[in-house]
């Protein structure tokens, strides 16, 4: 854990040092320390013993002053894989983003370091208060992301959109550590574990962490923040905030609503189920009346996510194991769709569907590889999404036979849209529109093939993922 961390901080230091008129040398600088990061990372994966429990435990004493105990760094079977997700889509915003961003290159990649420490540290630390630094300190570099590399002319005005609702979104989280603190006298996760709290509490306490994750997701309706966010975004911000982002407010949710507030947690499952079942049927809706790619993309996710919270308060193991595999597969598909929209929006300059026709004329791989994407994006079988909707809507016919057919219902949305999306651009005659089209190069090859592979084998042989989160999810509290 320790040789994680130094590899990570070094490598931004080296990017650091590299000046900023060599571009070609700060992207290879940048891509050569990520690809260590990653490295590195698998070599905790391989060095986990699969049973399930919380391992490479590391304690930090800091904060006596404070009266706070010594920090938990700790890695289970959940945090291992979204820690893996995280380092594995650095090197990709690296390698599409050379030609987008067209100046103060250095430190758009040193943007994308901190951003990766600081997700890193979300996924690896137990207490509360770091959680919440890291958490919340995430927003920054994204803030600059969207606002300084975005692409269209509303990105500041986005940007501020992005951090201002979702920073108010989380002050709730921010009160509840401030009572649990004040009450406990620790912010330690394990010894919050420990520490009964009357049901009284326990639900004014859930009621300010599920708002706090719930923005973050986001559930339907606080979602308002994220298509303009995504439109306005670089591919690199893009491609962070739907694989990575909205993932922590489904880590959250899975880490602290259960296991700190089980009463509660029982108590108020009716009605964030409830919430739930409306995002997924209306993000499956709005989803299917877009016209812009970003946007299509962008509320497809809002539709998706609706499954991760309806997954955990469901309290059956299906769902918990369907909601972290869900996130997973959501953050390799949606990510690779949005650097499809890229490849396209860089040749003709414009995301608006109506102009694309016939591109399996002209751009095959790039069509052949959009057909891969869609069929997963609607969660066809032996596709990464297919096993964590599967999961998700077996945990919801099991919590209640309506709500199953409610999420169906929905689910049959993603078909809608993603079949229609990929006839109206890969079909007929070759669009008026456009000039030239020419396939995907070597790089843009390289950049999108990763993603097919992950999410063809995570669709057949899912076991190696599924095997590690139950044993988790049992070692942990939350089972």
């Amino acid at each position: 854990m320790s040789l994680f961390w130094l590899i990570l901080l070094v490598g931004t230091i080296g990017v650091m040092g590299v000046s900023r008129e060599k571009k070609s040398l700060l992207k290879k600088r940048a891509l050569e320390w990520s690809l260590a990061i990653l490295f590195s990372a698998l070599v905790l994966w391989g060095g986990f013993d699969g049973e399930g429990h919380f391992q490479f435990i590391e304690l930090v004493e800091w904060g006596s002053f404070l009266a706070w105990g010594p920090l938990l760094f700790a890695l289970d079977g959940v945090s291992l894989f979204f820690l893996l997700l995280t380092t594995f889509l650095i090197p990709i915003c690296i390698l599409i983003s050379q030609k987008s961003t067209k100046f103060l290159f250095k430190e758009f990649l040193l943007c994308l370091f901190f951003l990766e420490i600081l997700l890193v540290g979300v996924f690896l630390v137990f207490d509360l208060f770091l959680f919440y630094i890291f958490f919340e300190g995430v927003l920054i570099p994204m803030f600059f992301l969207i606002g300084i590399w975005g692409s269209r002319e509303e990105k500041v005005r986005a940007s501020f959109y992005f951090f201002f609702f979702t920073f108010a979104g989380s002050v709730f989280f921010f009160f509840v550590i401030l009572f649990l603190y004040q009450s406990t006298g620790t912010t330690n996760y394990f010894l919050l574990l420990n520490t009964k709290l009357s049901l009284s509490v326990q639900k004014w306490a859930l009621v300010g962490v599920f708002l706090s994750f719930a923005v973050k997701l986001p559930l339907v309706p606080f979602h308002i923040w994220l298509p303009q966010a995504h439109v306005e975004a670089p591919v690199a911000g893009s491609v962070i905030l739907a694989g990575i982002l909205l993932k922590l407010g489904g880590y959250g949710l899975l880490r602290f609503s259960w296991p700190l507030f089980p009463e509660a947690s029982f108590y108020w499952s009716p009605v964030i189920v409830c919430f739930s079942v409306i995002a997924v049927v209306y993000g499956g809706l709005m989803t299917c009346r877009q016209i812009d790619f970003k946007r299509l993309v962008a509320y497809s996710s809002v539709a998706h996510m609706g499954l991760v919270p309806l997954g955990i308060f469901t309290h059956i193991m299906e769902g918990l194991v369907g909601a972290v595999f869900l996130m997973l597969a959501h953050g390799f598909v949606s990510s690779a769709l949005f650097i499809g929209v890229t490849f396209l929006y860089d040749r003709h300059h414009t995301r608006l569907i109506k102009y694309y026709r016939g591109l399996t004329l002209t751009m095959p791989f790039f069509a052949v590889s959009m057909l891969v994407l869609s069929l997963s994006n609607m969660g066809l079988p032996l596709s990464c999404n297919f096993v964590g909707e599967f999961f998700s809507l077996l945990a919801a016919f099991k919590y209640y036979y309506g709500v199953g057919a409610l999420v169906v219902f929905g689910v049959l949305f993603s078909a809608i849209y993603s079949l229609s999306l990929f006839n109206r651009i890969s079909f007929g005659g070759g669009s008026n529109y456009l000039l030239f089209n020419r396939d995907l190069n070597r790089q843009e090859g390289f950049t999108i093939f990763p993603f097919l592979i992950i999410i063809f084998l995570g669709g057949v042989v899912p076991f190696f993922v599924i095997n590690l989160v139950k044993n988790s999810l049992v070692f942990s509290p939350i089972g």
